[in-house]
């Protein structure tokens, strides 16, 4: 059974939010056939004493190192402080 997908709202792409429907991909996407792309899923929960991100340091040595094994670089350092 399809799943039914509705093409409403905005989505992220390519730095900016277009319109569900407009985000279209490549059908040569190598990322998309081959898996090379950098993804690292960081939660955010909600406690009794704020918003907790879970991990986010060991995310993002995991997102950097990642990148580097790809010879990408990321336009944002690694800041400690946080």
């Amino acid at each position: 059974m399809p799943i039914d997908m509705k093409e409403q709202g905005k989505i992220w792409m390519n730095g900016k939010l277009v319109p569900f429907k407009n985000a279209k991909i490549h059908v040569l996407t190598h990322a998309l056939h081959y898996s090379t792309a950098v993804f690292e899923g960081i939660r955010c929960y909600n406690t009794p004493k704020g918003s907790v991100i879970f991990r986010l340091r060991e995310h993002i040595d995991r997102f950097f190192k990642s990148a580097t094994m790809y010879s990408m670089k990321i336009p944002y350092s690694k800041a400690r402080n946080f």
